[in-house]
């Protein structure tokens, strides 16, 4: 009776052990088919956004070289500037987007805020331009990236993350038939246009560190504040 117990225990445990190694190798298959949920797949921003992405996106932050390598396996245009800037403000990466709908022009940004930019227009503003409105996206615009200055303009404190352009403010957006929207003039509402900024603003929490809006204080109340500082996720409203 000992020896039939065993046996079926040793059986037991090599069924168990091919079931095992079954879900890996199909966990393993799995990942290589969906790279955006694969922690250990390289970062291509043509995959949609997955679970992996924001670890991802969080990591370009700190590595400028691998940043740019993503923007060019993924095929995004982009110029490379020459550093500028002295002290605290000196910005080592600076990052322009090419073809991308920003007015009054596209200011050069950190590697990893062009990165979130990028994702950010193609996953939320252009679907939900479309979902709402059956229109794309045509320009995109902004207040400035790069501003010399301490958080709230004081003279002491904490460096903003403007300060090395390591953010960039979005004031509004046109449409390709025309329609305008604008966070100062439509947050406050209950139509279409207030509708679009909260899934704009719900959207970019995904590929941005920190992300304010009118919701966050009075300082917001004409602008989004987008920035890829290393409080990774530390504020969505």
């Amino acid at each position: 009776m000992s020896r039939r117990i065993g046996r079926f225990e040793g059986d037991r445990r090599v069924v168990l052990l091919l079931v095992l190694s079954g879900l890996l190798l199909a966990a393993r298959t799995w990942l290589a088919q969906h790279p955006q949920h694969n922690p250990w797949a390289p970062l291509d921003l043509r995959d949609p956004v997955g679970w992996a992405t924001a670890s991802k996106l969080n990591a370009l932050r700190d590595d400028v070289a691998e940043c740019r390598a993503v923007l060019d396996r993924s095929a995004v245009a982009h110029d490379v500037l020459e550093p500028a800037g002295e002290g605290a403000c000196r910005r080592e990466d600076r990052t322009r987007l090419g073809d991308y709908p920003l007015s009054p022009s596209t200011p050069p940004v950190t590697c990893a805020t062009a990165a979130g930019m990028f994702l950010w227009e193609r996953d939320v503003l252009n679907p939900e331009a479309e979902r709402m409105f059956g229109s794309k996206i045509e320009v995109i615009e902004h207040l400035g990236a790069y501003s010399c200055r301490r958080l709230y303009g004081r003279g002491s404190g904490a460096w903003s993350e403007h300060a090395t352009a390591n953010a960039i403010d979005i004031a509004g957006f046109v449409l390709a038939d025309g329609t305008r929207i604008s966070v100062l003039r439509d947050w406050d509402g209950d139509g279409d246009k207030a509708a679009f900024l909260r899934a704009a603003r719900d959207g970019a929490c995904s590929n941005f560190a920190t992300v304010l809006s009118p919701d966050y204080n009075a300082a917001h109340a004409d602008h989004f504040h987008f920035d890829m500082s290393a409080r990774w996720n530390s504020v969505c409203r």
